[in-house]
């Protein structure tokens, strides 16, 4: 592949590196990107593990339980002001109800008859995009199912109180009845919001993903002078910080700071008399991932300005 200016860009806005490195690390990598930002990580070049991309896109993030059914789904608009527009955010909670009625993929949801119309839901779509004239887009969607137990959701920054800009939908498995099965929940469900883990234990990380920050990590403490056996002892102790950051149950609870949260299952599993195990979970940021064009502003005053 040939190195171009677009992707030496890229790799800058995603690194946060100067351009020449983003260069070097591009030629280095033969211009695979996700290698490139490992080399620039290596190198101690790049700032990319604390970003988790700039969000940017509008609209709304919509949650309906129906019963040991729940979905969550993302539909993408061009501006907050059409966020606030009962017509968006009426489109928004069916669809999510559609959802838990027949668990689809969003491909298959566009095809569905869309309530109290002769549209599909994509017709219905075009339909809001030509009377509120503005681009709309249905991105993203989950579906969660339980035997027994509950579903409990979170909704941040909430619109209405099925609607926000963040949505958790965690599903919590246990034979027992008690009110506390849903206040625990609810607690996983906030704490699910503020750390969005990326799996519910170690053993469902992604491997790709556990590999790389494992070369990543043992190239850093060679960097640093250690020998690679040394180095790759070094890295154990490290990854179980890495599990503790990214792993749900291996986390430290964000309500009390000290407990983790398989410790505070099992601690309800003592006190209920009976198992409780967090079956899975989903989250939805909106616009996550998604990256706009930024303008500085103080720039553009400085060009209208003349001012160099």
């Amino acid at each position: 592949m040939d190195l171009s200016a677009s992707m030496v860009k890229e790799l800058r806005e995603k690194s946060g590196a100067g351009m020449m490195d983003c260069k070097k690390a591009l030629v280095e990598t033969n211009c695979k990107m996700e290698d490139a930002i490992d080399w620039l990580r290596k190198k101690g070049l790049s700032a990319v593990q604390k970003k988790s991309g700039r969000i940017a896109a509008e609209g709304l993030v919509g949650i309906n339980i129906n019963g040991k059914k729940g979905a969550i789904i993302e539909i993408n608009s061009e501006t907050d002001f059409v966020a606030r527009n009962e017509l968006f955010q009426e489109f928004v909670n069916s669809c999510s109800k559609l959802i838990t009625t027949s668990k689809v993929d969003i491909e298959t949801l566009k095809k569905l008859s869309y309530p109290d119309t002769n549209r599909s839901v994509e017709q219905e779509l075009n339909h809001n995009i030509a009377t509120i004239g503005e681009n709309m887009n249905i991105r993203r969607l989950e579906y969660l199912e339980i035997s027994e137990g509950v579903l409990v959701s979170y909704i941040h920054n909430k619109v209405t109180e099925t609607l926000g800009k963040l949505g958790v939908i965690v599903a919590i498995k246990s034979k027992s009845k008690d009110n506390k099965l849903f206040e625990i929940g609810k607690q996983i469900a906030m704490h699910i919001a503020a750390t969005s883990p990326k799996s519910l234990n170690i053993d469902d990380l992604d491997n790709d993903l556990v590999q790389r920050e494992k070369d990543v990590l043992i190239d850093q403490a060679i960097s640093s002078g250690k020998p690679k056996e040394i180095a790759e002892k070094m890295v154990q102790g490290r990854m179980q910080k890495f599990f503790q950051e990214v792993v749900l149950n291996e986390q430290i609870s964000v309500i009390d700071g000290e407990t983790k949260i398989k410790d505070l299952i099992k601690k309800l599993s003592t006190d209920l008399g009976t198992e409780v195990i967090i079956r899975d979970f989903k989250i939805l940021k909106l616009g996550e991932g998604i990256e706009i064009a930024e303008n500085d502003f103080a720039a553009e005053v400085a060009a209208t300005a003349g001012i160099k």
